[in-house]
């Protein structure tokens, strides 16, 4: 039996509609994930869904007693309300009278026991018992010893991920029979994805979320729905089984529009033929000319993929960062502790472990803009810094996307060449017209793309991202991706998307906790290797002998990238570093026969006696390729000496 049914609907804010005429069935026990482009609308119909949102035409059926409940994109604002109260808020007229007898309760243990609150006391109950609110009380508190919230904690005092707990608490204390969750795991740490994961799959009834996260995809996912150009396409499987039916559906459609184009093209050459032809044209074929060209104009194309580039400066030094025994703490609370670590130029490490456990911090102390207590820090030379802030805090709300990413300039240089902001904006699917609109008028996704354009227009040889796939659509993720391997400087990188870390960092520092920082050499997969073997060999003892010392083996991961020697490294290679493994060779002998090719030309006999500006600029990529060639030989021995030790 179906728990909502959406009909026909029609929703459109502009010239196109979001909505067009579309369908939607949620069963019982379904987790339905919700797909598309930013800006296509997927937030929009869950809030026509939760009645937030009226269509223009068509309608929201709930089968029978469906109760329904979303949790929002952003968690909740801090506040001096109780987690207690915040819950109960959802429960209307019963929550209201459990939080005032919850705080009448209070006072009365603190020793008021005035007649006044006593009569209070007396009302409330019996209000309660009418509305059979004891047994909402009971579920409150089942709820929040569930998700091991503190009843009595100010909202004030909750992190980000500890308010999106909160949040899904008050939507699960209505015990509904549809969850609805919009991107529920930015701004997550890893570790409580896990746990939001776990929820939903003891959640009995259906869910129906948006998110960008491909590995939470695959874990939850039972149906695939995308919404493309106002219409929604279910998908029956898994998130693999969509990417392929999807392509094979777009590749279709290309060639069905083309056959289409041919064809209406065909008919405009004769339409427009001589007077004979006008004189026997036949009128049927003219009405379907006409028709042709309606269907033509009403076509909604598929939106183009957003074309990512890096201005890249003049190479770093290679030496990007150095510290030897590094030491750091606030208050009594040690950030970093023992570290050692030397990053290079061209390393791309990811930074994992839960929220406020340092990871900017350092980010801050490689920076140059972080004071350590103790140990040596040496900074690199010749760094230009490109830094993608999570809370978006270089855009203006208030202006405009062109004078945010162009600071109010109509022209700009973009890898050594003029361009209009508009033409650069185009690059990240910004229209003339969304280029116009004020940065607050856009959604999460289309917000990041803009901070995007706006990094990416910047000189730089050092690339910091912190959690940049916040609202990001799947296909301009697979874009970032693909800039950050192709990035021929340094890549900083923060984010709790297990997939984007596999698919990018070439080391993780792991945040163990207590100051330990961990390097595991690869992505997000080594790193869950790591801590299964971790967790297997642990010897059993009692935690609290261990609080706060750090032991021998503890030390041992405290890290160098250069170390070649780490523990981390003797297992199997992973698919992503067996295939730069093999592609090793190949691109040794290709450079190698660019430094062959260049050699000829410093050992002819003239080449000395051609003035500087000629000679100077090809000794220098002589150099660049040497040095270049090096970095590859390094590379392909140390993954080399893996791929044996894992054998």
């Amino acid at each position: 039996m179906n728990l909502l049914r959406v009909q026909d609907a029609q929703l459109a804010f502009g010239a196109d509609a979001i909505l067009d005429h579309v369908n939607f069935v949620l069963e019982p026990g379904e987790r339905v994930c919700l797909v598309g482009r930013n800006g296509a609308g997927k937030s929009t119909l869950l809030k026509v869904i939760d009645q937030q949102v009226v269509l223009d035409d068509g309608q929201v059926q709930y089968v029978g007693d469906t109760v329904v409940t979303r949790l929002p994109q952003d968690p909740p604002a801090q506040s001096p309300q109780r987690v207690y109260d915040y819950v109960a808020e959802a429960l209307a007229e019963s929550g209201e009278l459990l939080t005032r007898y919850h705080l009448l309760s209070e006072k009365m243990a603190a020793g008021d026991a005035s007649s006044g609150l006593l009569t209070e006391m007396d009302s409330l109950q019996a209000k309660i018992d009418a509305l059979n609110g004891w047994q909402m009380e009971t579920r409150i508190e089942q709820v929040l010893t569930r998700l091991n919230l503190p009843a009595d904690t100010s909202m004030a005092e909750l992190s980000g991920g500890w308010l999106r707990r909160v949040a899904l608490a008050r939507a699960l204390v209505v015990d509904p029979d549809v969850l609805l969750l919009d991107e529920p795991t930015n701004h997550l740490d890893i570790s409580m994805v896990r746990w939001l994961e776990e929820q939903i799959k003891e959640f009995k009834g259906a869910v129906l979320f948006i998110s960008h996260d491909r590995a939470f995809i695959r874990h939850l996912a039972t149906r695939i729905v995308d919404l493309d150009r106002g219409q929604l396409t279910s998908y029956p499987g898994d998130y693999d089984r969509y990417l392929a039916k999807k392509q094979e559906l777009l590749e279709v459609e290309t060639a069905q529009n083309a056959e289409f184009d041919k064809k209406l093209a065909a008919e405009e050459v004769w339409i427009r033929q001589g007077i004979k032809a006008r004189r026997t044209r036949n009128e049927g074929r003219v009405r379907a000319l006409q028709d042709l060209r309606k269907q033509r104009q009403q076509r909604r194309e598929l939106q183009g993929k957003a074309n990512l580039r890096v201005n890249e400066a003049s190479r770093s030094g290679k030496r990007v960062f150095e510290g030897e025994q590094l030491q750091l703490q606030f208050d009594d609370k040690p950030i970093i502790r023992d570290l050692d670590l030397l990053l290079q130029r061209g390393d791309k490490v990811a930074f994992v472990g839960p929220n406020g456990c340092g990871k900017s911090t350092l980010i801050k102390v490689i920076l140059g803009e972080q004071d350590v207590d103790g140990g040596k820090v040496k900074l690199g030379t010749n760094l230009e810094v490109a830094y993608f802030d999570q809370h978006r805090s270089q855009l203006d709300p208030q202006k405009s996307v062109m004078d945010n990413v162009g600071d109010g300039k109509q022209d700009i240089v973009f890898q050594g060449r003029p361009r209009h902001i508009l033409s650069y904006l185009q690059d990240f699917l910004f229209s003339p017209k969304q280029a116009r609109t004020p940065v607050l008028a856009l959604s999460g996704g289309e917000r990041n793309r803009a901070l995007l354009a706006k990094i990416l227009l910047k000189p730089s040889n050092l690339l910091v991202l912190d959690e940049p796939t916040n609202d990001l659509d799947i296909e301009t993720l697979e874009l970032l991706e693909q800039i950050i391997a192709e990035y021929q400087g340094t890549v900083l990188l923060v984010s709790h998307d297990r997939e984007f870390v596999d698919n990018t960092a070439t080391a993780v520092l792991y945040f163990e906790g207590d100051g330990v920082i961990t390097e595991i050499i690869g992505g997000f997969s080594e790193l869950e290797h790591y801590l299964s073997m971790k967790s297997a060999t642990a010897p059993s003892q009692d935690k609290s002998s261990t609080q706060g010392t750090k032991t021998e083996t503890q030390r041992s991961h405290s890290t160098s990238l250069s170390d070649k020697g780490s523990a981390q490294r003797q297992k199997k290679l992973s698919y992503k570093l067996q295939r730069e493994l093999d592609g090793l060779p190949a691109a040794i002998e290709e450079k190698e026969h660019q430094l062959e090719q260049i050699q000829q030309q410093l050992n002819e006999p003239e080449f000395f006696s051609q003035p500087l500006e000629v000679t100077e600029p090809v000794m220098q990529q002589a150099a660049e390729l040497d040095e270049a060639l090096m970095m590859l030989l390094e590379r392909w021995e140390e993954l080399e000496n893996l791929s044996k030790q894992s054998s």
